[in-house]
């Protein structure tokens, strides 16, 4: 989500002085194979259910389905690029060929930092894709807690003659494409998915999707890399028009069942139905579920590779859209901060998997090698005139310019001290920023160029 620019003391004790410089986010390779060594040209979706409280998680297997065509990369298959907050391995069976990674993060995780799941456990639905092997595999699903230790695991076994794994069936809604670059495998396939639009505003949805589409591309670096992607406008029609928003006693029958209020938050837009949502998604190619919910109410939220949503009545729709699939897209992590009420998010003896925070326990792995000689660390801020006080486009311009100093600021991932961005203004930290910082922008053409090799 966004905040307003928060600045908090600037004091902190330096775990480590700085390292030669590693590229970020360099992914951990195994053995390189050929897709069709060991898939089909099919989908696998595997439904899954989490469930704890803040101590605990336990992972269930709840169902799969086939689907037509495999729309995900097809190089770089084993390998583990960002690592998120759980990963999918998929093995040969019975040995420990790794032939397949895919690394996401969860609702449920975050719902584990709430003051609410100490006093309750609850249960969140995730799906995962993965390509359609020709023999058994052992799908292994972990999830790591805030110190990157795995704190749940589940393996399981699936034969690909199971005659429970069942064809997903065609739901029959409409779609039209508003961005096609190339084949479904050459590309990052996007679904925008409507959601609070009755059948009679499905003009207005395209509309609303073609804004989505063009926000995206509009910004560096999406605007250069505007030919690896493909995007989809599903018309998934609600009953009622709107989302739904519990503090107003407002629960509407709508395509996501998406709400605001998530975790108690006014502003935290995001939906739990995840099977339901692929449901909608159907056979569609799909790496990417952007939803555009139909409201003029402020809300969003990005979890990485699972789900992104944003309000397209509000005025700030296309800058929030674009923060938030930073986060969902990319594993941007935000780079404002509050009061440390989520302190134990980042705690100071483990290193952020996101590529633009870190705590110094690893600065190495991340942007070192693109700080300037000579500066201080942590970076001290420098005056920016206020981004809402520009007169003029050039005034503006000038002001968007400053934030592209790269350097070691402390305050971020909600926390005034011990973590760091690399920017002291990013659009992963407010509205008013053009474009992605240095380093937001080569973590975006790092993971696009790794969804797309070949």
């Amino acid at each position: 989500m966004n905040s307003e620019n928060l600045h908090g003391s600037r004091s902190p004790r330096l775990r480590r002085l700085l390292s030669t410089a590693l590229l970020a986010c360099l992914p951990l390779v195994a053995s390189a194979q050929a897709f069709d060594d060991f898939f089909e040209d099919k989908t696998l979706r595997l439904d899954y259910i989490f469930a704890g409280d803040s101590a605990t998680a336990q992972i269930y297997f709840e169902q799969a389905f086939s689907l037509p065509g495999w729309g995900g990369r097809k190089a770089r298959l084993n390998e583990q690029f960002l690592r998120g907050n759980g990963q999918v391995f998929v093995k040969a069976h019975g040995t420990d060929s790794l032939i397949y990674v895919h690394t996401f993060s969860t609702l449920f995780q975050e719902w584990q930092a709430t003051e609410e799941a100490t006093r309750v456990q609850k249960a969140f639905e995730t799906t995962y894709l993965v390509p359609f092997p020709k023999d058994k595999v052992d799908i292994t699903i972990q999830l790591t807690d805030f110190h990157d230790r795995v704190c749940a695991s589940l393996t399981h076994t699936i034969d690909p003659a199971d005659i429970l794994i069942r064809p997903l069936p065609t739901n029959q809604l409409p779609w039209r494409h508003m961005l096609q670059s190339g084949n479904p495998t050459d590309c990052v396939d996007i679904v925008l998915v409507a959601e609070g639009y009755t059948a009679d505003e499905m003009d207005t949805f395209y509309a609303d999707a073609a804004r989505a589409t063009e926000a995206i591309f509009h910004h560096e670096p999406f605007a250069s890399l505007k030919g690896k992607f493909n995007v989809i406008a599903l018309a998934a029609p609600s009953t009622e028009s709107g989302p739904c928003i519990p503090r107003n006693g407002q629960w509407k029958q709508s395509a996501t069942m998406a709400h605001y209020d998530t975790f108690y938050s006014d502003r935290y837009l995001m939906t739990e139905q995840i099977h339901r949502l692929y449901d909608l998604v159907g056979k569609l190619p799909c790496e990417q579920i952007l939803i555009l919910v139909n409201s003029d109410t402020y809300g969003g939220g990005g979890i990485y590779n699972q789900v992104t949503l944003s309000t397209t009545r509000h005025a700030t729709f296309t800058q929030v859209l674009v923060h938030e699939f930073g986060h969902g897209y990319a594993g941007l992590g935000d780079e404002y901060f509050y009061d440390d009420q989520y302190s134990s998010i980042y705690p100071d003896d483990t290193e952020p998997w996101e590529p633009n925070l870190t705590t110094l326990v690893d600065f190495g792995s991340k942007w070192a090698d693109m700080v300037p000689e000579g500066t201080a660390v942590p970076t001290p801020p420098a005056d920016i005139p206020d981004f809402r006080k520009a007169k003029t486009p050039e005034e503006l311009a000038e002001i968007n310019a400053a934030t592209q100093r790269v350097g070691v600021f402390e305050g971020g991932g909600y926390q005034s001290k011990g973590v760091y961005r690399p920017a002291q203004e990013c659009r992963m930290k407010i509205n008013e920023v053009e474009d992605f910082c240095p380093v937001c922008r080569r973590a975006i053409e790092r993971i696009t160029a790794f969804y797309t090799a070949r």
